[in-house]
């Protein structure tokens, strides 16, 4: 067996005291994309909403705009859109990337949610 040497004492202390900042970056990464990918579902769903207020409402365009921004907040831009028998609701939002290290690494995010339901009569 080999015995370990006076040299070898503190290596894992070392070794980890310079893995460690890569990890918590890493980390952190990790819940910025999570973050990012939660915040997308919002959108998806207010513009599911939006498209829904729209659909069954006479006056799509506010109605749409109207159920999105109860949804989501006014930060929101909101796109509605009449064709034929179908109304579309584009919602899109900048998703400033906040997280601790990694907000000032990754710029912002552009996040865009669109749903089309078919218009009923009022």
């Amino acid at each position: 067996m080999r015995r370990s040497s006076n040299l070898d004492n503190g290596q894992a202390a070392v070794e980890l005291a310079l893995a460690l900042p890569l990890l918590c970056v890493l980390l952190l990464g990790a819940v910025q994309i999570v973050l990012v990918s939660c915040d997308q579902l919002i959108v998806m769903q207010a513009a599911r909403v939006g498209a829904r207020a729209a659909a069954v409402s006479g006056d799509p365009s506010a109605a749409g705009e109207t159920a999105v921004r109860r949804a989501i907040g006014k930060s929101a831009r909101v796109v509605t859109t009449i064709r034929d028998t179908y109304v579309t609701v584009t919602v899109t939002i900048v998703n400033v990337t906040d997280v601790a290290l990694v907000g000032a690494l990754m710029p912002d995010v552009e996040l865009t949610g669109q749903a089309t339901m078919l218009l009923e009569p009022p």
